[in-house]
């Protein structure tokens, strides 16, 4: 009886040991990125950046995978079938990874049960911005015409189910005022109405909207930013109008359930090592977005508390999954 446990115990530290070294000679072949979104879309740029870095880094390919559809469904799919080796992860933003399950039926994933966070990424804040004809200079203007007409004062967003359409619903669960929110079918749909007056406010990520409020053409009213940050300079911050209304848009690379610890580890410290240089970090600031390097552990209790956070918004907005 104790030579068969002495034995199991044997079996057991070789195949240990077997996984420890496989893990530590990570990555030994090509990594693929899968990226929910098109070719040229911000995650897919982002999702390149990170390829060619981490391909120095390692001195193994990295591709990425263009898969979208379904607002990150197909693309969670594709992670959530490959094998939990490491050769396949997921460059997913905050909608795809943690909204859309609360928003489609058809999605049928949960970021915590089928995948595991390597890292984060980056984020970009929300701007509130209003059509200059339409009078509103200040995020403390359209709070007080809410209040005073509910339901009346439209704010435009670019999709249903996204970060800024939530940041507007947000803002009207933390100051009780109730707007009519316009959702539209992408950005450059929903910035041309507003530019053209059709919505006189607008949320968005910053990136398509810093270039028409320095041409004029659209008025900064507030930036959802914890801090001030650079290139932002001068316009207020959405959290002194409205305590509590900091929001992230956010990218972050998820592996499938059961990557070993240690390949999970390895992809985290190479993301670290790539945000620290400084062409990517400006070339991340030419997009709108700011490095957040942070460790697996915290990585994973960012993703956790964002789910909670934003669930908690949909419900209250009594907004059901289509």
């Amino acid at each position: 009886m104790k030579r068969r446990a002495c034995l199991g115990l044997l079996l057991l530290a070789g195949l240990t040991a077997t996984a420890s070294a496989n893990a530590a000679a990570y990555p030994e072949k090509m990594v693929r990125i899968v990226v929910p979104s098109i070719a040229g879309s911000a995650p897919d740029i982002i999702a390149r950046q990170v390829a060619e870095r981490l391909t120095a880094v390692w001195k193994q390919q990295v591709i990425v995978e263009n898969k979208p559809g379904g607002n990150g469904i197909v693309a969670m799919t594709a992670l959530r079938q490959s094998a939990p080796d490491g050769y396949t992860l997921g460059l997913f933003h905050a909608a795809a990874a943690v909204i859309t399950p609360m928003m489609y039926k058809e999605a049928k994933f949960d970021i915590q049960r089928d995948t595991e966070v390597a890292s984060t990424l980056a984020y970009t804040p929300m701007m509130f911005v209003a059509d200059p004809k339409s009078g509103y200079q200040s995020l403390a203007e359209v709070l007080k015409a809410g209040k005073a007409s509910p339901d009346d004062i439209a704010i435009g967003s670019p999709t249903r189910g996204s970060v800024p359409h939530l940041t507007a619903e947000m803002m009207g669960q933390l100051q009780k005022v109730k707007f009519r929110q316009i959702s539209f079918s992408g950005t450059t749909q929903a910035i041309q109405a507003v530019v053209k007056g059709d919505v006189p406010v607008y949320v968005d990520g910053i990136a398509p909207l810093v270039p028409l409020v320095r041409s004029g053409r659209l008025k900064a009213l507030a930036v959802t930013s914890d801090t001030a940050l650079p290139g932002l300079d001068g316009i207020p911050l959405a959290k002194d109008v409205a305590p509590g209304l900091t929001v992230k848009g956010w990218f972050a690379l998820f592996a499938p359930k059961g990557t070993p610890a240690a390949v999970l580890d390895e992809v985290n410290a190479a993301v670290s090592r790539t945000l620290a240089q400084t062409a990517f970090v400006e070339r991340l600031k030419d997009l709108g977005t700011y490095p957040m390097a942070l460790g697996r552990e915290p990585s994973a209790r960012f993703v956790q508390g964002e789910k909670v956070r934003w669930e908690r918004v949909i419900q209250d907005a009594g907004v059901k999954p289509e």
